[in-house]
């Protein structure tokens, strides 16, 4: 076994300058060689400056000015209760150790994921965070390894398409997990091995549910079993039936594990696409097995980007793909895959899960993934999800050779704090939050908004029978202001005095960067700790009494969140957001972090005693001048900079 080992260390020496590698789901790429004193940068999709031109507004224009009539009580055709906690995010194994976690131990969380969970929460009541990808396949779980990294990855067994190494990881990964929760409310999916069903490695499971207790809230059972035989891990007959006789196996495994005491987390089938729901259904999975799983889960992108960074599939652009994402449709097309499935898991009182998706599998598109347009494309798209019944949407988080991540931490240290990169998927996750608020009994309806247009979509989400707010999108780009239009809303046939307005806003649908909600924002590349910076901006419209409407406008581009009461309103934004600041700083470089008493996670499953170990998640092996050490994360000194130290805890309201 070939082992390219990830040290990380606690050092005061000088600069360091190295060229490293970062993995992610699809692919893996070298990062541009930089300096941390220059902080110059070239090389990684995450930063890619490309910019889409815009699609013209359409012709026919849509209706500017349309009557939204909600209607009260016994409303049809509402959707289940969701939790705001709806949409989440599912973070490649592969780079745990990039995203939640320092390369240090579990006693350095990153800040600015802290603080993105933070906002969610607040809002949400609580986070789901799906663990796992195509890395969870061959994970191995191990007491320890030889030079103490947390996460290695064997590059001589690489046996897929993708590039998709095994990994082997210590408890270490499990105990940051647990101790993540124990700050910000996350809760997790994780996955079984599913690579070698004669011998299962289950202590992934054991170890789970022992530090994480509760907040291991699903295990996967397979990713995208579907996709076996063409990624040559299963035989060319692998059919749903014989997914579901493994599945079975699973179980009989997990039963018969004394570790393993809750036996019903498992999650299935978690399709890619080339099997249908209905193809498992079939075999009996859902009710043969129906009390050891917990959610029914698919899998799905939307496209496509494969032939750019594997020569295989559809050739693709982002500029022809645009305007495909810039619909109501875009969302609707992805529900209509899915045939009856929501309804059918209910029938077997099951939620329905779609456990990974965003705009387009083998990294997204340059230009698309990363605009504002993707932002308003996710919002419509969760909120339709909602509308249809699933249960949970989990947005994928890859390595830095993707453009569609929400939050990217950064390449290299860049002397400053601030220093993540903040995707237009994550203020898609911050407004559906506010969307659906913290009741946890929020029902979500399609409005069918002016007549059905494709380009003004609209939703009422209710609360026991009462509309509380109303969620307004204008994928139209349009900059002389054509394109804006007012929607009249009435309830019951009245109104409230006023309503207050929450817009997300940027000039273009192609903007990368900048967008702002309720006047906030997260700023641009290298320049957020996870914090919304700038002043909150939510506008009082009073409601026309006259004629009972409240007029609302929607800048084309452009959503607004409509709070109907005063009630809607706190709900969904109660108070100030407890996050962690950025105010003390470790001999690396300068670089930030800040401590909590270990008192404070003295009752989470995550303290547990477990022997700490150092943690890495990349291919690179590119030897630094200055230490000669195997750099294996793009941001091994950035990451520094947002570290979480157990020691004293330091809150800001």
């Amino acid at each position: 076994m070939h082992l390219l080992l990830v040290h990380s260390l606690f050092f005061s020496f000088g600069l360091v300058r190295a060229a490293v590698t970062a993995y992610g789901p699809h692919v893996q790429s070298p990062f541009g060689t930089t300096t941390a004193a220059s902080a110059s940068y070239t090389g990684s999709a995450s930063y890619d400056r490309t910019v889409l031109q815009p699609p013209p507004p359409p012709n026919p224009p849509p209706p500017t000015q349309f009557n939204v009539d909600l209607q009260t009580g016994d409303v049809s055709g509402v959707s289940i209760q969701q939790q705001g906690s709806f949409f989440g995010f599912s973070i490649e194994f592969s780079v745990t150790t990039q995203v939640p976690f320092t390369p240090i131990s579990s006693s350095f969380l990153q800040v600015p994921f802290l603080n993105l969970m933070a906002n969610l929460r607040q809002r949400g009541g609580s986070v789901r965070v799906r663990v796992g990808g195509n890395t969870q396949e061959t994970a191995t779980l191990v007491a320890s390894t030889p030079d103490g990294a947390a996460l290695e990855k064997d590059y001589a067994g690489i046996t897929n398409p993708t590039a998709t190494p095994p990994l082997v990881f210590t408890n270490e990964i499990i105990k940051m997990m647990a101790e993540i929760s124990a700050l910000t409310n996350v809760y997790w999916y994780m996955g079984v091995p599913f690579n070698d069903t004669q011998h299962w490695r289950l202590q992934i499971a054991e170890v789970g549910e022992a530090m994480l207790g509760n907040y291991l809230i699903g295990l996967q059972g397979g990713n995208e079993p579907d996709l076996y035989s063409r990624h040559g891990h299963r035989p060319d007959s692998y059919s749903p039936q014989d997914y579901t006789n493994e599945f079975g196996l699973l179980i009989d495994a997990m039963n018969a594990d004394s570790n393993i005491p809750n036996k019903n987390l498992l999650i299935g089938p978690n399709l890619a696409g080339v099997w249908s729901p209905t193809d498992i259904w079939e075999t009996g999975f859902a009710t043969d097995y129906n009390q050891n799983l917990a959610a029914l889960g698919v899998e799905r992108y939307p496209t496509d980007n494969c032939y750019a960074q594997f020569g295989i599939g559809t050739p693709r652009s982002g500029q022809e793909m645009f305007p495909t994402f810039l619909t109501h449709q875009a969302g609707k097309s992805i529900v209509a895959e899915f045939p009856g499935a929501p309804a059918y898991a209910q029938s077997v009182g099951k939620p329905f899960i779609m456990s990974e998706t965003n705009t387009a599998s083998c990294g997204g598109f340059p230009g698309l993934s990363d605009s504002f347009g993707a932002a308003l494309w996710g919002i419509d798209y969760a909120l339709q999800l909602a509308y249809s019944n699933f249960s949970t949407v989990l947005f994928h988080v890859g390595g830095q050779s993707v453009y569609y991540n929400p939050f990217t931490p950064p390449v290299r240290n860049q002397s400053t704090y601030q220093q993540w990169t903040i995707g237009p998927v994550y203020y898609s996750a911050l407004v559906v939050a506010e969307a659906l608020g913290s009741s946890n009994i929020a029902q979500v309806l399609d409005l069918q908004a002016n007549d059905g247009n494709d380009y003004t979509p609209g939703y009422a989400i209710y609360e026991n029978g009462q509309p509380v707010r109303v969620a307004l999108t204008n994928f139209v780009t349009d900059p002389d202001g054509d394109s804006d239009y007012t929607a009249s809303i009435s309830i019951g046939g009245t109104v409230p005095a006023q309503v207050q307005v929450k817009y997300l806003l940027a000039p273009s649908v192609s903007e990368l960067y900048n967008f702002t909600w309720a006047g906030q924002t997260f700023g641009g590349p290298f320049s957020s700790d996870g914090r919304l910076n700038g002043t909150l901006d939510i506008q009082t419209i009073p409601c026309d009494q006259t004629n009972n409407v409240c007029r609302v406008k929607v800048p084309a581009p452009g959503f607004a969140l409509v709070f109907l009461t005063n009630n809607a309103l706190s709900e969904s934004d109660q108070t100030s957001t407890m996050t962690f600041p950025t105010t003390a700083y470790t001999n690396l470089h300068g670089g930030p972090t800040i401590t909590i008493d270990p008192s404070v996670l003295a009752t989470s499953n995550g303290e547990k005693g477990f022997a700490n170990a150092l943690a890495g998640t990349s291919k690179g092996r590119q030897m630094s001048n200055a230490l000669g050490f195997a750099q294996a994360l793009p941001s091994l000194v950035g990451v520094m900079a947002g570290a979480l130290m157990i020691g004293r805890l330091a809150l800001m309201r």
